[in-house]
């Protein structure tokens, strides 16, 4: 059935579907930009050492929330064709899938301190962020089964719970931080370990409030009802659509992490300013992630439906919406660079100046890839809205590895450009996938 609807009219649609998940995404991230900043006030090797071990669990997170992402267009579908019963059996195997990589990651994190060391890093940032995984590992097990009640919720188009769950676990991790990294309080100074003990509460809190909302406002869904009974051809079907869609997540964010490493062969300060700057492009790139959701949500609506029309004319109206956001984060990045880095710094560090100088070199470089970066998230999302993720795995694993991750190492040492030339190469991978992608849905799109 089709969805006849203005531009306009998607636009009010994605934007009230999507501007919760901007804030949920911004808040969710906001987790740990609150670490960096407060641990860049307490101590910049502290920062470096926490920008190191956050990317690490970054990378991990990322890929188990590849069965997450699954569960939103599978929900979303089922509940267009009135299937209440697939609702429930994928969005419980999306928990129990998640929970099974959980349980494999874990202990890769728990002995993080000799591969750290392996990767060449300065030995005090090694030991720092060793301390941080020890206890931050364990936060995995219940961010991953927050992400699959969160695509759960989304797909129902339940944002706005998301939303404030996550805003309040911010506010959490503020108040914790606050009395664990420097001792406030009457609580112990425990620095980075503070930060890690910090975001291991928040994610177990908030994983309990996004259960007892899903028991209560979706009682027909009886989703923990026999929650222990395995239903495999559910997980099958989960994990089909999700493990392209983790290994894209992860192609990309260790693009990132790798950068880290390989600025981290440059010294603790480039990398405490590398990490303050990608803290701040991310917090933009969460807006673009929130749209991608949304986009994603609206797509397998119009899949549910069978209404090409409604999914080419939305698509189109969401990567409109997202370009919008490319230029207001081109003008921070480029315009104020020095007040955005700046609020990470403590103003009496000796190493500010610094850091502030090496850091809006990058925002500048960082502004580069904007355009590319919010075509590919947005392409991502429409694609797994259609159930497409194989190809846009094949593309991101091309473009950042193939392109994205050797120039940057080309650009940093073998031309000799340092931090910069970094930066510009991740800028060239993400371009790449963007046009990539963006032709890859007009193609599929045109046959629904």
């Amino acid at each position: 059935m089709s969805e006849t609807l203005s531009h306009g009219a998607h636009a009010r649609r994605i934007l009230t579907l999507g501007l919760p998940l901007v804030a949920s995404h911004v808040a969710q991230f906001a987790i740990s930009v609150t670490d960096a900043i407060m641990l860049g006030w307490y101590d910049v090797t502290a920062l470096a050492a926490q920008v190191l071990a956050g990317s690490m669990w970054f990378v991990l997170f990322l890929f188990g929330s590849g069965f997450a992402f699954a569960v939103m267009p599978m929900v979303a579908q089922a509940e267009a064709e009135g299937h209440s019963a697939q609702v429930r059996r994928v969005t419980r195997m999306g928990i129990w899938v998640s929970l099974i990589f959980a349980a494999v990651a874990v202990p890769i994190l728990l002995v993080s301190e000799w591969w750290l060391a392996a990767m060449g890093q300065d030995a005090k940032v090694v030991v720092l962020a060793a301390q941080y995984l020890l206890i931050a590992a364990w936060g995995l097990i219940p961010a991953l089964g927050v992400m699959v009640l969160k695509s759960y919720l989304s797909a129902l188009e339940r944002t706005r719970v998301v939303m404030w769950v996550t805003l309040a676990a911010v506010g959490a991790n503020i108040l914790v931080n606050y009395a664990l990294i420097f001792g406030n309080w009457g609580a112990p100074e425990l620095g980075i370990r503070g930060a890690a003990i910090a975001s291991l509460v928040v994610h177990v809190v908030s994983l309990v409030g996004l259960i007892g909302y899903a028991i209560w406002a979706t009682p027909e869904h009886t989703l923990f009802q026999r929650f222990w009974r395995p239903d495999w051809e559910a997980m099958g079907q989960v994990f089909r659509l999700g493990w392209p869609i983790g290994l894209t997540n992860l192609a990309e964010v260790a693009l990132f992490a790798a950068s880290s490493v390989m600025m981290g062969w440059l010294g603790a300060i480039p990398l405490a300013a590398h990490g303050i700057a990608l803290q701040i492009t991310a917090v933009m790139f969460m807006v673009h992630v929130g749209l991608s959701n949304a986009a994603t949500v609206r797509a397998g609506q119009a899949i549910g439906r069978g209404d090409g029309p409604g999914l080419r004319r939305g698509a189109w109206v969401a990567m409109g919406l997202s370009m919008i956001v490319v230029l207001i984060s081109v003008g921070l990045f480029l315009g104020v660079p020095e007040l955005l880095i700046g609020a990470f710094l403590d103003p009496s560090d000796p190493a500010r100046g610094e850091v502030l100088v090496i850091g809006a070199v990058f925002l500048a470089a960082a502004a580069v890839f904007q355009l590319g970066d919010a075509a590919q998230v947005m392409a991502l999302g429409l694609l797994r809205g259609m159930s497409d993720t194989k190809g846009p795995m094949v593309i991101a694993m091309v473009s950042y590895w193939i392109i994205g991750a050797p120039m940057s190492y080309v650009f940093g040492f073998v031309l000799g450009w340092g931090g910069v030339g970094i930066w510009l190469g991740l800028a060239s991978g993400l371009v790449f996938a963007g046009l990539l992608l963006i032709i890859r849905f007009a193609r599929r799109s045109r046959a629904v």
